[in-house]
């Protein structure tokens, strides 16, 4: 299954950035701080690469936004040089 198509836990996927990157922050104390089980820090883990999925497709979708906002706003071009 490609990146882009991988099915996020709901909750996840309902976060909004500063939710899941606030999140991300306190999952990746967690494991630096070690001392669970090996199953603890898997689940960490996991549940971090899905809050760092959600964090990234937000800023993707934050971006394409202000592209797109900037294109509307951009001047025509009129006369440009051709190469």
């Amino acid at each position: 299954m490609s990146d882009q198509a991988r099915e996020l836990p709901a909750d996840v996927a309902a976060m909004t950035y500063e939710q899941a990157r606030t999140e991300l922050a306190a999952v990746v104390e967690k494991l630096e701080a070690g001392g669970g089980t090996l199953e603890e820090a898997l689940a960490l883990w996991e549940r971090g690469e899905a809050l760092a999925e959600v964090c990234q497709r937000r800023l993707d979708g934050a971006r394409a936004r202000l592209d797109a906002a900037h294109e509307r706003n951009a001047p025509p071009e009129h006369g440009a040089p051709s190469s």
